[in-house]
This record gives structure tokens, C-alpha cells and sequence, in this order.
């Protein structure tokens, strides 16, 4: 593997533009249309992404492009590296002036991330991270939390879920919170803020790459919720569902959900 530190300069710097790109769209005012499916996306959201591409592949052009906004191709499959981006993830707390957004922005190589960046503009956080290099929050070193038990631990889910499905064994009390966008969650998780992010259906590739490595750089566990790892830039650009915790929670949450069929 070469030398990851251009390319962490490169999608970081890249980051921060999109965010303040972002920020300037929404004040100037933004349209609004539902993609199929009912989801909502920006002008802001279109013009982020053909920054970013502009930025990205510009300045690597041999690289890949997966994006939520472009419409997607079989080139990325024959490329050794990749871009995995989503120029905002988290669009509805965008639309409503939420801060519970971010820019999340990966490197895959050979099916692995090897560089991540999630910036959330609105509160002033940009968490980075190389394969092997640690992971960091505005440039220091984060960790996850030594958590290792279910009761009362914080977990970013929609409280709703756990109350929906037919669980063999009830949770234990916990402190659920949601937050809008994946990529930021899990970057939550690798700060300490919480302990785990969990989610049980489908989730994009865009919406997870970035954070994936973040959290697992900071000492965390990312798997489905078979407890299989992931791996990117394949056909079906999805992963079956997230656990995304502290390393001594792991299993105890996997132990609840492993019998929760891989919907694609």
C-alpha cells in the first residue's frame, strides 16, 4: 500500500470546501424534490457533489467515483482505488439548520478503506483516519470507550426499532438517541460520545465508509449485524446492516441480533 498521507490531505481539504459550500447553498436558498423512495434531496446536495468530484478526480483521475448523487457504473469495479462519497449525509437536519450533518469522504482500495474523513461544518468537527494510522477529532487522537455492558450504555438507533422486531430477549434499559446522519454516528462512537450506532437493514456504502474506518481506527468493531465484516466497491453497494460499538459490546449486541434475516 503507498503512502496514505496525500490522499488524507487531499479528501480532507476537500471535506471542508464541500462544508462551506454547503453552508453557502443553504443560505442562498435551496430546492427541495423526493427521490424515488420518498427521500429528499438539495440543489445543495447536487452542487456539493460535483465539487467534490471536480476536486477529487481531478486531482486523481485513475481513482473510482461512488457517489449518492451520481448515477453509478460498472468503471469503479476495475479500479484498485475508489472514492466513496456523500456530499451530505444527514440532508433533512440540513434542510431544517440542524447541526446533525457532516461531509463524509473515503479512499477504498482493493475493497478496504484506507482513508476516511467525516466534517460536520456546523459544529466545528473533522474526524479523520488512515489504515493503521489511528484516528483523530480536529487532529487528536480519539478512542472508543471500554464499555462493556448493555445496561445503560449509549446507543445511536432509532428507539423505535428495538420495540418493532421480535426480539428472543428484551433489551436491557439503555440511552437511545438518534442522530440524522450514519457517517456522524459512528464518528460518535469513535470519540467515546456514545458506545454503540446499530442499524438492521440495508445501509449505503456512501453512508458508511468514512465512519466505518474511523471507528475501527479508534478501536471500535464495524459489522453487519450477523457480525461479518464489510468490504466496498462491489456491484451491490451495500452493506446488510451495521453494528458499529465498543469492542467489549460487540458481541453482546451481536448475540441479539444475528438471528435478524440480511434483507437486500
Amino acid at each position: 500500500m503507498s503512502d496514505l498521507g496525500p490522499d488524507i490531505e487531499l479528501i480532507r481539504a476537500a471535506a471542508l470546501e464541500a462544508g462551506a459550500l454547503a453552508l453557502a447553498e443553504r443560505a442562498k436558498g435551496v430546492s427541495v424534490r423526493s427521490k424515488p423512495g420518498g427521500s429528499p434531496v438539495t440543489s445543495a446536495d447536487y452542487a456539493v457533489d460535483a465539487a467534490l468530484k471536480d476536486m477529487l478526480v481531478g486531482a486523481r483521475p485513475d481513482y473510482g467515483w461512488l457517489s449518492e448523487e451520481t448515477e453509478d457504473g460498472p468503471d469503479r469495479l476495475g479500479r484498485s482505488r475508489i472514492f466513496i462519497v456523500d456530499p451530505i449525509d444527514g440532508t433533512v437536519a440540513f434542510m431544517k439548520d440542524l447541526p446533525w450533518w457532516c461531509v463524509p469522504v473515503a479512499v477504498i482500495e482493493d475493497g478496504r478503506v484506507v482513508a476516511a474523513v467525516v466534517h460536520a461544518p456546523m459544529l466545528g468537527e473533522t474526524y479523520t483516519a488512515t489504515l493503521g494510522g489511528g484516528a483523530f477529532l480536529n487532529g487528536e487522537p480519539i478512542r472508543a470507550a471500554t464499555t462493556d455492558t448493555l445496561e445503560n450504555a449509549g446507543v445511536l438507533a432509532s428507539a423505535q426499532m428495538f420495540r418493532d422486531l421480535h426480539w428472543p430477549e428484551p433489551w436491557p434499559p439503555m440511552r437511545i438517541e438518534n442522530r440524522n446522519a450514519l457517517a456522524y454516528r459512528m464518528s460518535l462512537v469513535a470519540a467515546g460520545a456514545f458506545d454503540a450506532a446499530v442499524a438492521f437493514t440495508p445501509r449505503w456504502d456512501w453512508d458508511v465508509a468514512a465512519g466505518a474506518l474511523i471507528a475501527a481506527e479508534a478501536g471500535g468493531i464495524v459489522t453487519d449485524h450477523h457480525g461479518e465484516p464489510w468490504r466496498f466497491n462491489r456491484p451491490d453497494p451495500r452493506q446488510p446492516g451495521m453494528v458499529c460499538s465498543t469492542a467489549a459490546l460487540h458481541p453482546l449486541i451481536i448475540a441479539r441480533t444475528r438471528h435478524i434475516p440480511q434483507a437486500r
